[in-house]
């Protein structure tokens, strides 16, 4: 969502008397690449970019070719083969073992339904989306985004339009982006249908000075940070300069005061034992995945104690998403590095990781499931 919001700004800044541009969407790979389907970058046509569809081997030829698609004002698919063997013809040893398919189409800003405009659906809904791109064949940048209940935004018609969205209806249960040959008007084309997930909102309640540091990496990859003390001397504006939201909130109002749902992530660091145990008792009756106690385990099993005298007994769909004691084990000791800790198990329990090294996985390093994927696992084993 990071990439969405960058392009869009960048979008907004342009001197459209002056300039044009075109969007470059990595919408199909075969094999290894530096990006996965769905990365993107807005190109303009005096050399400038934001965002990426690799690690800087391809921008330059995307480059070109964008400035092709402008002039013709027509969009174009280009495979990249980055395979060692057969990518001699871009002058450059990738050796990524991978074949990747760039739509690039020119963006029209008189046009109310351009593809970067579409991006301001993504940012504002807080459900996931379904987006599908025609990349081969006539129709090659017509586009269909819908939501579990209705279309949003469409430039097809007739059956292309019925089957498309099938495909795309489905993909809500399977949580998977994929690329799928249909026939668009009695012709065969390929279509990347897409699955947009919501942004990712980090609650953070306590606001001594180590949880700033939480903020500040959670905002760098463009998640929404919200922060909340019972005391107003932790929660002033210049501690937290980029957070999207600071509150004074009792307690007893967490309910009220904040909509955690299936994409929030709740760290607890107040550092105050009583105040850590209430909020944690309003948060078990929430959907949120991933609940991060700071502190040792003991003070988390003392909370449970509490509990059971109450009546209220943890499910294991609770021990699952409670993590307590807080952060991937990096050896973490100064609040930097323990913020690094917290961000890290943050963003490998949305993307159902262990955090382990990467030389010790076997299988692919991008192939993951969803936060709601987790949910829904959670939910069986639960049943």
């Amino acid at each position: 969502m990071k990439e969405f919001k960058a392009i869009i700004n960048e979008y907004q800044k342009i001197d459209f008397t002056q300039r044009k541009a075109a969007l470059a969407t990595i919408v199909k790979v075969r094999g290894s690449s530096y990006r996965g389907p769905g990365a993107r970058m807005l190109i303009t046509d005096d050399g400038r970019w934001v965002g990426s569809i690799s690690g800087g081997c391809l921008e330059g030829d995307a480059l070109r070719k964008a400035r092709q698609v402008i002039t013709e004002k027509k969009p174009m698919t280009v495979t990249y083969d980055t395979r060692e063997e057969s990518n001699q013809n871009l002058g450059i040893g990738l050796g990524c073992n991978g074949v990747i398919d760039v739509l690039i189409e020119p963006i029209d800003h008189t046009d109310g339904n351009n593809p970067v405009l579409l991006f301001k659906n993504f940012i504002s809904n807080q459900e996931p989306l379904a987006l599908a791109t025609i990349y081969t064949g006539n129709s090659t940048g017509k586009k269909l985004l819908i939501d579990k209940q209705q279309v949003i935004s469409n430039s097809l018609s007739g059956e292309s339009l019925l089957s498309i969205s099938t495909d795309l209806k489905e993909i809500f249960l399977s949580k998977r982006s994929h690329s799928k040959m249909c026939f668009i008007d009695g012709m065969e084309a390929e279509v990347f249908l897409e699955l947009i997930q919501p942004t990712i909102t980090v609650i953070i309640f306590g606001g001594g000075f180590d949880a700033r540091p939480v903020s500040q990496l959670a905002k760098t990859l463009g998640w929404d940070v919200q922060v909340t003390d019972e005391c107003v001397a932790h929660i002033a504006p210049i501690f937290f300069p980029q957070a999207d939201k600071l509150s004074l909130c009792s307690r007893e109002f967490i309910d009220r005061d904040f909509d955690i749902g299936n994409y929030t992530a709740c760290v607890l660091m107040s550092h105050n034992y009583e105040y850590d145990r209430d909020v944690l008792r309003t948060l078990l009756k929430t959907s949120a995945p991933y609940i991060g106690i700071l502190g040792p385990k003991k003070r988390f099993d003392k909370m449970q104690d509490e509990f059971s005298k109450e009546g209220i007994e943890l499910s294991s769909h609770d021990f699952d998403r409670i993590y307590s004691p807080i952060g991937l084990d990096i050896g973490a000791d100064a609040a930097d590095e323990i913020a690094v800790s917290i961000i890290a198990e943050i963003q490998a329990t949305f993307a159902n990781r262990e955090g382990g090294f990467l030389k010790s996985r076997q299988g692919p390093i991008h192939s993951r499931d969803s936060v709601i994927d987790i949910i829904q696992k959670k939910a069986l084993t639960n049943s």
